[in-house]
């Protein structure tokens, strides 16, 4: 078992142990605890737990999905992933006129595969992650003399040029969480911003890099020699923030998911 297990296993005893009983939207009813936090090296090993089966497939569809800017389930259905099924069917339910026949979920997401028409309504979930990351609007801002319409903000590729630009900088940040737009958003953003920090590797650190990932077994390089070979002159880190979360059930999806954020950001940026 590595250590991430452990510590996930400690945070479920806390909660368990201490958590205090609270009511929540669902009715469902909670036990909860405020502000905790752990970490995970990621050289020990990508961040999935053992603890229990992981659906790595949909994990990865649904990051493809925010990344892409998408916000319609279309996509995910289509790619086997229904981790936003009820969301828009509760959405559907809730603003589709009434009808003969009311369509259960089972039928709302086949009439989301085959009709396109359809889909492109009722699958939308609104300005959701995939929106906020990729496509943050920007009205029309007045000041004093000035009156412009800004363009929509992505925010991914604004962190990828400043990491490539500017990487000591304590502005990598992407945030989903758009005050102006939580109400018309299927579900307000959980896990609501991210950030991300870097920082210069040493030679030692550079070239045991290059011992790992490579047959070399050198110690007699120079930072001039590893910049040809293209070795990371940076290592990175990515923190995350949640207002909610599922300790059990969606908690380890999380941490899969922004453990291959993170991957892919390094590999973009190569740190």
């Amino acid at each position: 078992m590595n250590k991430l297990d452990i510590h996930y296993q400690d945070l479920l005893g806390l909660i368990l142990g201490t958590g205090t009983d609270k009511k929540d939207r669902t009715g469902t009813g909670t036990i909860s605890i405020f502000g905790y936090q752990f970490r995970h090296n990621m050289q020990d090993g990508f961040p999935l737990l053992t603890t229990k089966k992981m659906a790595i497939k949909s994990i990865m569809t649904e990051l493809k999905w925010f990344l892409k800017g998408d916000t319609n389930i279309k996509y995910l259905v289509d790619n086997g992933c229904n981790i936003w099924n009820g969301d828009a069917y509760k959405k559907f339910l809730k603003y589709s006129v009434p009808h003969d026949h009311q369509e259960t979920l089972k039928e709302f997401i086949q009439k989301i595969k085959t009709d396109d028409k359809f889909a492109k309504k009722w699958g939308e979930l609104g300005p959701i992650y995939g929106a906020q990351w990729r496509m943050w609007e920007n009205e029309v801002v007045t000041y004093p003399g000035t009156n412009y319409k800004r363009e929509p903000i992505d925010q991914i590729q604004n962190l990828i040029n400043e990491l490539k630009n500017n990487p000591d900088s304590r502005r990598l940040i992407v945030s989903a969480w758009n005050v102006g737009e939580i109400d018309i958003m299927a579900l307000p953003p959980c896990h609501y911003g991210f950030q991300v920090y870097t920082r210069e590797l040493n030679l030692d650190e550079r070239i045991d890099y290059l011992n790992k990932t490579t047959l070399s077994k050198s110690s007699d390089y120079f930072h001039e020699h590893l910049d040809d070979m293209g070795v990371p002159k940076r290592a990175i880190s990515l923190m995350w923030n949640q207002r909610s979360v599922d300790t059990f059930l969606g908690l380890p999806f999380n941490i899969a998911s922004y453990g291959m954020l993170l991957e892919l950001i390094a590999k973009e940026v190569n740190m």
